[in-house]
């Protein structure tokens, strides 16, 4: 069987702030580099597999039959991408979905050797409203269903393409938060407005593939609102906070089926955002059509390889995708 060449590339580390970049991704580089070394871990040594991992900071994983690379001097993101993609059989990207750059990133690389979730799912989880407009067509519950009056006590308005909870912040009136999105609006910024769910924030964390969606870890969302300005500061996650027999669990496996089902091009490894509301149950925020931050240290928690797992659906050309 012959050698598969992987690109591993993590747009933080891997060259995304140099240039000058939004100031707000320092916050999330370190987030950017677990998931990369995670990743690299899982590929790494594995029989039948080259990785060229990307990075422009420290080199912090060594293994057999791994390359780290580095963009040239001068060279874009973009360009640094393109260039090593023409080299390897198989990319796999992981960068917020910010201004469309994940979904750019999957154009560059091409659906051939692109390792993830296809063009459609990276359109509609790339938009906030988009998503909550999707899943509530097709019965899922969102906070689309808190709109009623008196159904909600706080408003959210975030950037409706952000990542990390970045500029997101909690109004106690419906009022401040439409002011909050006009000013966005009138400032050309992306934004979302939606009531605020209370309950307890969790996350899911999925591998999926053409049967559906399997659920690997629910996790806890450590989140606080600021009490003078309402900024969300995400301040990171438990992984496996909640045991996969607990009562809650059933409801939450059903939920990851029907958004698989819902945005049939989810592949790989893929996280649910979403908050258990102590009366309704599950209600889904986003869909994160990438690695998140709770995959570091999930192979090992659960003795596999899951990105090698994940791999093996896209090595045969049935598994990948028109672009």
């Amino acid at each position: 069987m012959p050698t598969q060449r992987v690109f591993v590339y993590e747009y933080l580390s891997g060259g995304g702030l140099i240039g000058g970049e939004d100031g707000d991704d320092e916050e999330l580089l370190e987030q950017g580099i677990a998931m990369r070394d995670a990743l690299v871990a899982d590929l790494a040594g594995a029989p039948g597999i080259r990785v060229s991992a990307a990075t422009a900071t420290a080199e912090s994983v060594r293994a057999p039959n791994l390359q780290w690379v580095r963009p040239r001097e001068g060279e874009s993101p973009h360009d640094f991408v393109c260039r090593q993609a023409a080299g390897h059989d198989l990319c796999w990207v992981v960068a917020p979905e910010t201004a469309g750059l994940l979904a750019c990133m999957r154009k560059l690389v091409g659906s051939r050797r692109w390792v993830g979730c296809d063009s459609v799912a990276l359109r509609v989880a790339g938009s906030k409203l988009a998503t909550l407009e999707h899943l509530d067509r097709h019965g899922i519950a969102t906070p689309l269903r808190f709109m009623g009056a008196g159904q909600a006590s706080r408003w959210v308005v975030k950037p409706d393409d952000g990542a990390g909870g970045l500029h997101t912040r909690v109004h106690g009136t419906l009022e401040q938060a439409k002011a909050d999105l006009r000013q966005r609006l009138r400032q050309q910024q992306a934004a979302t407005l939606e009531p605020w769910v209370e309950g307890q924030a969790l996350s899911l964390s999925l591998l999926c593939g053409a049967a559906g969606a399997e659920l690997l870890s629910i996790n806890a969302q450590h989140i606080a609102v600021g009490a003078d300005d309402g900024a969300l500061h995400f301040q990171g996650v438990r992984q496996g906070a909640v045991a996969l027999d607990d009562a809650r669990a059933p409801a939450l496996r059903r939920l990851a089926q029907d958004a698989a089902q819902a945005l049939p091009g989810l592949r790989g490894c893929v996280g649910l955002d979403l908050v258990w509301h102590a009366q309704r149950g599950p209600v889904l925020i986003e869909i994160n059509p990438r690695l998140t931050t709770a995959f570091a240290g999930l192979s090992q928690r659960l003795g596999r390889r899951l990105a090698l797992e994940a791999l093996a659906g896209f090595t045969d050309a049935e598994m990948r995708y028109a672009a």
